[in-house]
C-alpha cells in the first residue's frame, strides 16, 4: 500500500516539476512550490486540473483540427466551384461561338442562295408588301454592238464588255402594280393616257408606260429607300448583256423575228401594233428574263453617245454624252422587229419625254 503511495506521489512529482516548469508556476498550493508532500486530495486536485488543461488542449487541438478542415473543405469548394464556373462560362462561350458561326454560315448560306445566278426573288417594301420580281443574272463578258452586221452606226464597234459581278434584272417590265405603289407612297399622278387606254392600261399585270425617264428614275430611288437595297435604271451594256442571255444572234432565239415570240409591229401576237401585252406572256430568255424584245421600250440610265468609241469595258454606266437624250432599248408593240435587236439602241428620247410606249425595268446591285 505504501509502496502503490509513495510511487503514485513520485509521479506526482515528475508531473509537478514538467507542469511547474512549463506553466510559469500555475496557481498551485504554498506548499507545493516548497516541495513538499502533497496530500491525496491535493494529488486528486491536481489530476484534475492536469486532466482539465488536457482535455481542453486536446479540445482546442480538435477545434483547431475541425476548422482547419473546415478551411480546406470551404477553400476546395471554393477552388471547385471557381473551377465550374470558368468550365460553365468556356462551355458557353464556345456554345456562343457555335452559334454565332452557325447562324453566320446559314445567313451566308441564305444569302449565296438569294444571289445565284437564275434565282429569283422579291424584296419587302416598307408596307410589308412585294416589290419587282427580279432574277440574277451571272457575271461575265460578252461582245456588245452589232454582231451580224444588219444594225446602224451607233452600234460600232463592236467591243468586249466584262461584267464583273452578278446583278439583278427585273423579271418582266415594271407592272402597273409595282408603279402604283409608288404613286400612292409620293402623291405622283399616274402617267395621262388617251381616251379609253387607261380602261385597259391600269389592269393588273400590265407594264406601265407613259413613263419619263425622270419618273423613272423616281421610282428606283423611291425602291431603293424602301427596301435599303440598291435599285436603279440599268446601263445600256447590262440591259444589252441581259438581253442577249449569252445569245450572239440577232434576238435571243435567233436571227429571225419567228411567230408569236414577241409584241411589235409584225411579231404575230394578238397584241401587235395595238397595246402592251400582259408582261410574262411570251418565253423567256435563257436566263430568265420576260420581254426584253418589244412589249413597251425600257429606259436606261445612260446618256446618249452616237458611237462606242472609248465606251467603257466593265459595263458600268457611260458617263458624258449628250444628256438632252437618254437611251431607251427593247422596243415596243408598235416599232418593227428592226428595232427590238439586241444590239438595237436607235430610239432616244428628253428625260421628259412620256409617250404611250415608254416604260422601264430596273437593276439591282447585289454582292
Amino acid at each position: 500500500m505504501n509502496i502503490e503511495k509513495n510511487k503514485r506521489v513520485t509521479q506526482t512529482h515528475g508531473i509537478l516539476a514538467v507542469t511547474v516548469l512549463y506553466t510559469c508556476l500555475l496557481s498551485v498550493p504554498a506548499k507545493i512550490a516548497h516541495a513538499e508532500t502533497p496530500t491525496d486530495k491535493e494529488l486528486q486536485e491536481l489530476e484534475q486540473q492536469i486532466e482539465q488543461q488536457e482535455k481542453e488542449q486536446t479540445e482546442a487541438k480538435k477545434r483547431r483540427a475541425e476548422g482547419e478542415a473546415q478551411r480546406k473543405a470551404e477553400e476546395e469548394a471554393r477552388r471547385k466551384a471557381e473551377e465550374e464556373a470558368k468550365r460553365n462560362a468556356e462551355e458557353e462561350r464556345l456554345r456562343a461561338e457555335e452559334e454565332a458561326k452557325r447562324i453566320a454560315e446559314e445567313e451566308a448560306r441564305k444569302k449565296a442562295e438569294a444571289y445565284i445566278p437564275g434565282k429569283v426573288f422579291r424584296d419587302k417594301l416598307k408596307d410589308g408588301s412585294s416589290g419587282p420580281e427580279m432574277v440574277v443574272i451571272p457575271a461575265g463578258s460578252f461582245q456588245m454592238g452589232d454582231l451580224t452586221g444588219v444594225g446602224d452606226k451607233d452600234e460600232q464597234p463592236v467591243h468586249l464588255v466584262q461584267i464583273v459581278r452578278h446583278f439583278a434584272i427585273g423579271k418582266y417590265e415594271v407592272t402597273v402594280e409595282d408603279y402604283s405603289k409608288f404613286i400612292n407612297a409620293t402623291s405622283r399622278t399616274l402617267p395621262a393616257y388617251p381616251p379609253g387606254w387607261d380602261r385597259y392600261l391600269l389592269r393588273r399585270g400590265l407594264p406601265i408606260t407613259g413613263v419619263s425617264w425622270h419618273d423613272a428614275v423616281a421610282y428606283v430611288d423611291w425602291l431603293s429607300e424602301q427596301t435599303g437595297k440598291r435599285y436603279r435604271l440599268p446601263s445600256e451594256a447590262e440591259w444589252e448583256y441581259a438581253a442577249r442571255a449569252g445569245s450572239t444572234t440577232t434576238y435571243a432565239w435567233g436571227n429571225e423575228i419567228g411567230h408569236n415570240l414577241a409584241n411589235c409591229n409584225g411579231c404575230g401576237s394578238q397584241w401587235d401594233n395595238q397595246l402592251p401585252a400582259p408582261v410574262g406572256s411570251f418565253a423567256p430568255n435563257n436566263w430568265g428574263v420576260h420581254d426584253m424584245h418589244g412589249n413597251v421600250t425600257e429606259w436606261t440610265q445612260d446618256c446618249w453617245h452616237d458611237n462606242y468609241n472609248t465606251a467603257p469595258s466593265d459595263g458600268s454606266v457611260w458617263a458624258g454624252g449628250d444628256c438632252t437624250l437618254h437611251v431607251n432599248r427593247g422596243a415596243s408593240f408598235s416599232h418593227i422587229p428592226m428595232h427590238l435587236r439586241s444590239s438595237g439602241r436607235g430610239l432616244v428620247a428628253t428625260p421628259t419625254t412620256a409617250t404611250k410606249p415608254l416604260g422601264l425595268r430596273v437593276v439591282q446591285n447585289v454582292k
